[in-house]
């Protein structure tokens, strides 16, 4: 399977309908691959809080849409980063009517899969602020071309959470897709919890961060794709990168025959 993970730069002065359109071509330019990522809220801003309510989208909409329709053109399965999702028909049970919702397209731009992010970063300002915490875990075999390998979504500050992983390799998960906008003063946590995803769970992680400065908050890049024994097979800088990586979808289930650990579990089944 060929994965193209797509480190975004972008700043303020950015219109959301210019950025949309440099990001398809980005996209477009992917040609080939059979799983294209794009990073957490990269249409509204990641750190961008007070523009979030003039940047909602619904997963119908003309970010989800513009991006469907190249995933169609090129033919590949294309994780569409996250939006401001504000539906219109439902409030949620905190009655904030916004989530941080990611969307999974198939080949031919239809929706296979929306996550929702359980856990709301800002330690009560930002997210939990502005935002309901999503409720279900989201685990689903990839449709072709990138078929083989059985993904876990999940959204940047869930990283620091193991529980949902577990939760997800309990459905199967073999491969943890993580869109994120991470800033860059805490880098080396990123990176660190990447490969610790990895390792205990013996699954790939494909970790899709964003660059550039945004919002005052410098972004801290280091996008990676990790094997499922923690090794790095690839992992970019600090500026707008493209990572291009092949990988075996065997891997995993020979990994977890020849070292079973995960079989030894003791506790949380």
């Amino acid at each position: 399977m060929r994965i193209a993970l797509i480190q975004l730069e972008y700043a303020d002065g950015e219109s959301v309908e210019d950025r949309t359109t440099r990001v398809v071509e980005l996209v477009r330019a992917q040609a080939g691959h059979d799983l294209v990522v794009l990073p957490e809220l990269w249409s509204a801003g990641g750190f961008d809080y007070r523009a979030w309510p003039d940047r909602t989208q619904t997963v119908d909409g003309t970010v989800v849409s513009r991006v469907a329709e190249v995933a169609r053109e090129i033919g590949a399965v294309v994780h569409a980063g996250s939006i401001v999702e504000a539906p219109g028909d439902e409030a949620g049970p905190e009655g904030r009517g916004l989530w941080n919702t990611s969307v999974l397209l198939d080949a031919s731009g239809g929706r296979v899969a929306r996550y929702r992010k359980v856990h709301r970063f800002g330690f009560g300002n930002g997210e939990p602020r502005l935002m309901e915490a999503g409720e279900e875990i989201v685990v689903l075999d990839l449709p072709a071309p990138a078929d083989g390998l059985r993904a876990g979504l999940s959204t940047c500050y869930d990283l620091r959470f193991p529980e949902l992983y577990r939760a997800q390799v309990d459905q199967g998960a073999e491969l943890f897709v993580v869109p994120a906008a991470w800033p860059a003063p805490r880098v080396e946590a990123w990176r660190l919890l990447l490969r610790a995803r990895a390792v205990e769970n013996q699954c790939f992680v494909l970790g899709c961060n964003t660059a550039g400065t945004h919002a005052r908050t410098p972004m801290g890049g280091h996008s990676a794709v990790i094997d499922p024994r923690g090794e790095v097979l690839a992992e970019a800088g600090t500026d707008e990168e493209v990572l291009s990586v092949e990988i075996d979808a065997a891997d995993v289930r020979e990994f977890r025959e020849q070292f079973p650990v995960l079989a030894d579990r003791r506790l949380g089944r």
